[in-house]
This record gives structure tokens, sequence and C-alpha cells, in this order.
């Protein structure tokens, strides 16, 4: 963070939570960002995303228990797709945190956290099927909107809605 800028207590809250993160991950995390509506970091590293996620969780002093949302994300410039997930901790604590983890566009793969958030089983099934990103591990890897046979995947940038489904029209 700038030097010298004023922060809210919220953002000094997930700053300090961050720290702790940083200090166990160290390179496989971005610099903290402390964006006044979500403060942020990146997951760097993607494949220690499960055990980063493991320790947000369980960390006595951070104790992350609640995924509030997790959104696919096309970063079509960079060749990426990701998602971001907005983490709370309820209850103990009051700091939140955004965790952006991101992979390939053709192919790319992001470990799956449904062991460590329950909610993020069907969200990573809504990031997979709208955006085509696989989540190794998880226990029910298929499209949760559209129909298992449907092609490509609509949320991507460059999407080309098919003409027809089953001899259907497809309205656009």
């Amino acid at each position: 963070m700038e030097e010298g800028k004023v922060i809210s207590q919220s953002v000094a809250e997930s700053a300090a939570a961050y720290a702790i993160i940083h200090a166990q991950f160290g390179d496989a995390l971005s610099a903290f960002d402390g964006n006044e509506t979500m403060p942020f970091f990146e997951v760097l590293n993607t494949a220690l995303w499960p055990e980063i996620a493991l320790y947000m969780r369980d960390h006595p002093k951070l104790r992350f228990t609640y995924m509030a949302c997790l959104s696919g994300v096309d970063y079509q410039a960079e060749e990426k797709v990701g998602i971001v997930c907005n983490i709370e901790s309820l209850g103990q604590f009051n700091h939140k945190l955004a965790v952006k983890v991101k992979c390939a566009r053709q192919g790319g793969s992001i470990p799956s956290v449904a062991c460590v958030w329950h909610t993020a089983n069907w969200h990573e099934r809504e990031a997979y099927d709208m955006f085509g990103m696989l989540f190794t591990g998880h226990p029910d890897m298929k499209r949760i909107l559209c129909p298992d046979d449907w092609e490509g995947y609509p949320l991507l940038k460059d999407y080309k809605v098919q003409e027809s489904y089953h001899g259907i029209k497809v309205p656009y």
C-alpha cells in the first residue's frame, strides 16, 4: 500500500490478515491491493491454491470460514480465465478478502477448493460451465446451467452463439 495513505479499519484488518498469509506463502502471492470496496490479492502459484485456502480457513488469527461468492472472469487480453473468490471471517473477525486465481484460457485448470468451502462446489461448476476452466479435484465437475452437449462457454468474450440446438433455433 502507498506510504502515508489513510485506510479504513476494514482495509487495515484485511491487510493484517494478508500479512499472515503472505508470511506463510511469500512469492506464491501478489502484493496486497487495499481496494476500499474489496481488498484483494492474487495467487500466483495456482497449484498452491487449496493449501492457501485451507490455511486461510484454519489459521486461528484468520478463520476465513465463509466463501460468499466465486465468480468467473475472462482475461481475454492475457489469454487467461480465472476466478475471484470473496471470502470472509464471519462471527470471529471482521476481515474480508477477495482472492484471484488465474489459468490458461485454452485447457487451463484451477485446483478445486470445494473441500475447503462447500459453497465453492456449485460456484466452480458454474465458472466451468460459463468460462471453460476445469477445477481439478472437484467432486462433480460437470455443467450446471447449460446442457451437457452445449457448444462453447457463453461468458467468454469471444463466444459465438450457436445457431441451433437439437434443431431448435437459438434466439439471440
